[in-house]
């Protein structure tokens, strides 16, 4: 049987489950990988390649790193590849190059689409509170997460999951779905279906100063909030001129309403932060330049943190 000629587009670790598992089935051939130049990463701003071309590399498949894509559309042409298989590239794929595939081009989107088109979908679905999120692949057209529905899967999102837990078993689902999804819709099984504009929400993309914590909003808000910030940017607030970060804490807020939003105070042994409504009580915190501590441990070293007043 002839396989079937991809070209994989992509460039974090989201999509390297869903790669590996592509180049692994002898229905398909990777001829081609695109992915985002090296970059500086971190303090020392270590020029660091892509997860993708770190794993495409050691599979020896040929690499393309364009600053932009529509610059080799005539590579990607003389390939003919049968379709284009796109997953957190971080880039806006030109119509021209969509359509050179016989098949199209099918991208791997972290949400039940329509709702959450854009950036930072999954930590849009734990901020608004969201019981389930999933994978969605579509047939991409010249809009933004717009093209018709090939097919989705739902996951529950656990009291406990952060962005960054959430995205790890999403990035792992992948795998086997977009396997599955591909064969399928390349023997003509399966219909995209057009997407309900109606029921559309668009999530911008996440800064650093977004995780500033606003004490005066409801304890129940902001515990869905710091774990929307974990891992990037972290939920962070202000005492004394150094910046804290809030890493994690009590899923149940506790019924105090005593103290001026921010304030600490101590609870049990550990520490608690007044909100607007009700109180939270911290588990994990790390002072500016420290390692991170529980905060019990946190409070042995650092007793003049209680009754201060962040933000």
């Amino acid at each position: 049987m002839e396989k079937t000629k991809l070209i994989f587009i992509g460039t974090a670790e989201f999509g390297l489950p869903a790669f590996e598992a592509l180049t692994k089935d002898e229905n398909f051939e990777i001829v081609l990988v695109i992915t985002q130049p090296d970059k500086p990463v971190g303090r020392k701003q270590i020029v660091t390649s892509s997860p993708i071309k770190i794993s495409a590399e050691k599979k020896n498949i040929t690499i393309l790193q364009p600053n932009h894509i529509i610059d080799i559309k005539e590579k990607i042409s003389l390939l003919k590849p049968d379709l284009i298989v796109v997953a957190a590239y971080a880039q806006l794929i030109p119509e021209e190059i969509l359509n050179l595939p016989k098949y199209g081009c099918l991208n791997l989107h972290a949400s039940l689409l329509p709702k959450y088109r854009g950036s930072a979908i999954i930590q849009a679905a734990i901020l608004n509170g969201d019981e389930q999120t999933g994978l969605t692949i579509i047939k991409m057209d010249k809009g933004l997460d717009t093209g018709p529905i090939v097919a989705q899967t739902i996951i529950k999102i656990d009291d406990n999951d952060t962005a960054e837990t959430l995205y790890n078993k999403l990035s792992a689902m992948g795998a086997d779905f977009m396997v599955e999804t591909v064969k399928k819709y390349i023997a003509g099984k399966i219909t995209p279906k057009i997407q309900d504009s109606s029921q559309a929400s668009y999530v911008k993309e996440i800064t650093k100063s977004d995780g500033l914590i606003d004490w005066k909003k409801p304890a129940v808000n902001l515990e869905k909030f710091i774990r929307a910030m974990n891992s990037w940017p972290m939920a962070w607030t202000w005492q004394d001129g150094k910046q804290v970060k809030i890493i994690a804490v009590q899923n149940q807020p506790i019924e105090i309403n005593s103290y001026k939003p921010g304030k600490t105070f101590k609870y049990n042994n550990g520490l608690a932060i007044q909100c607007g409504r009700d109180a939270l009580i911290i588990k994990t915190l790390q002072l500016e330049g420290k390692n991170a501590l529980e905060s019990e441990e946190f409070l042995r070293g650092h007793k003049d943190f209680v009754g201060s007043v962040l933000g």
